[in-house]
């Protein structure tokens, strides 16, 4: 069989224009695991009225960050791919969840050029309905009815892998080596809790509580809350960070349900407001940097940071393109390849 792999990332609007900013928003929005409520109050909320009233903020954010070649998440993932590509035995194709990149013609152009059989990568380090489980339920979808002699694979959620592990932490001792600071948070993309517990596959597990994400349990195989706290603790002990240094927080929250707790915006506060003078954020969420951390945390997050007493704040890139990243996904991919052979 030929193989190929698809590298899969969230999407960008096509410009910072409002009219392709909501565009993108509706699609993200309209998605049934972003906001998982029926149809009919999906689109009353989503078209009536953040539709209506979104676009020109988000648009205004987007302009803060985009650079001059586009969406840093799309170029980003270029310079990812084109990496991959070049050390990797096999084509690899790039794709997005939302946006004009679409994961169909992603699959299209790898089957038209002769491939049987894809590696699907969400570039993700955690499971969650909003991320990964979306991108694998649409290529589902689009392998049943367009391409069903094509057969496809994915990688499992590498939060706690230890090539990944290494990669981050290492990213994070770089950035960190020559500055001061009080106190490292680590901040994740927020999902609403129930979420969670829809994604536990035991129905019993899931508590919203201090104690379900470190009792043992083959829930954690699909829980994001226990994905994103165990990469905090493996990247704490990696780097030897002293308890009390460093804390996880979770940011982006949409509507009033309840969210994943801490809120990021409220920890940065409260971490100021209590002496914290200099502290440092890193996003592991995140592949790619992307709208969530070069506006919302590297321009608001340090806005809020000085605005509540703290003096130094230090905002700590996403692995984007690092070369040891790019040699970690390319022999996973390799791995792949070689295996299933």
């Amino acid at each position: 069989m030929a193989k190929a792999a698809l590298l899969v990332n969230l999407g960008s609007p096509d410009s910072t224009k409002p009219k392709d900013v909501k565009k993108y928003l509706g699609e993200f929005l309209m998605d049934p695991r972003v906001i998982d409520v029926p149809k009919w109050a999906r689109t009353l909320l989503v078209k009536g009225i953040i539709l209506n009233t979104r676009p020109k903020k988000s648009a205004a954010a987007y302009k803060k960050i985009w650079w001059d070649e586009g969406s840093p998440l799309i170029v980003l993932s270029e310079r990812l791919q084109e990496k991959v590509q070049q050390t990797t035995s096999i084509p690899i194709g790039l794709a997005m969840r939302y946006g004009s990149m679409s994961i169909e013609k992603g699959i299209q152009e790898l089957v038209a050029n002769g491939t049987d059989e894809i590696l699907i990568v969400p570039l993700y380090p955690q499971f969650a309905m909003a991320t990964t489980e979306t991108i694998l339920a649409l290529v589902d979808e689009i392998i049943a009815e367009k391409y069903p002699n094509v057969k496809t694979s994915t990688i499992p959620a590498f939060y706690n892998h230890e090539d990944y592990i290494r990669v981050l932490s290492q990213s994070i001792k770089e950035s960190l080596e020559n500055i001061e600071y009080n106190h490292l948070l680590f901040s994740y993309h927020g999902v609403p809790e129930r979420h969670i517990r829809k994604s536990d596959i035991t129905k019993s597990h899931c508590k919203m509580d201090k104690s379900c994400c470190v009792t043992a349990s083959k829930a954690h195989q699909f829980c994001y809350k226990h994905q994103c706290l165990e990469t905090t603790r493996l990247v704490a002990e990696q780097l030897g960070l002293q308890e009390g240094t460093y804390s996880s927080s979770f940011q982006s929250r949409l509507g009033f349900d309840p969210w994943l707790k801490p809120y990021t915006d409220r920890t940065i506060e409260k971490l100021a407001q209590e002496n914290t003078e200099k502290m440092a954020i890193v996003t592991p969420a995140f592949v790619s940097d992307c709208l969530e951390t070069l506006e919302e945390i590297a321009m608001e997050g340090e806005e809020l940071f000085i605005e509540a007493g703290g003096k130094e704040f230090t905002t700590i890139p996403c692995i984007n393109d690092r070369e040891d990243w790019v040699k970690v996904l390319s022999r996973w991919i390799d791995q792949w390849a070689t295996q299933n052979s």
